[in-house]
């Protein structure tokens, strides 16, 4: 009785501590998604800088998050699939949204569709890295990945901002331009170390 009182112990310690490993990974994806919606509210807000950062604070989310669940050894498919919905958000829709009301809304029906653009090549991209990752290892991204595209356009947010603020006719001009190479970026066979 003593015996299977200690190996039931034991398990019991063993699967709580899997449980926390698994845990870790997912709560900061969790932020991750929290960053995103956070940043979709400042920009209803009208807080431009606040949805970048927050943009940007998602993107450090993003990479504690696959650290920690390789560091850990415990990665899932729960986690692979999870962690692109919250990037899908974060990565993809608060981005698009961000441009639309900071520099597309100008451009009426055309910055909409550009700012769709992005959102839809971004889930593209994703889908085909979860796709591609399951089958083959490789040191090369095929296109541009979705967070490294958020972070361009948060971080012009942030330049706007505080180092040279653009003129309000180049503005929609310079996003629209950008925001199209970056959506062809993500979708495109270019390798990324």
């Amino acid at each position: 009785a003593m015996k299977g009182s200690s190996v039931r112990a034991a398990f019991t310690k063993e699967r709580s501590k899997r449980t926390a490993i698994y845990l870790i990974p997912n709560l900061l994806t969790t932020g991750n998604l929290f960053c995103g919606l956070f940043s979709v509210l400042a920009v209803f807000n009208g807080n431009y800088l606040a949805a970048a950062i927050s943009i940007l604070v998602a993107l450090i989310f993003d990479m504690l998050d696959g650290k920690s669940a390789r560091w850990m050894k415990s990665t899932s498919q729960f986690g692979v699939e999870y962690d692109s919905l919250a990037d899908v958000v974060a990565f993809g829709v608060a981005p698009g949204i961000l441009i639309y009301a900071w520099a597309l809304h100008a451009k009426g029906m055309f910055g909409a569709a550009v700012m769709f653009a992005f959102v839809a090549c971004g889930a593209l991209r994703l889908a085909r890295f979860n796709v591609m990752s399951s089958s083959s290892e490789t040191r090369y991204f095929t296109g541009l990945p979705i967070p490294a595209a958020a972070s361009v356009v948060a971080s012009l947010v942030v330049f706007d901002h505080y180092v040279y603020q653009f003129d309000e006719t180049v503005r929609p001009l310079l996003v629209l331009i950008l925001t199209l190479c970056l959506a062809f970026l993500m979708v495109s066979t270019v390798k990324f170390r």
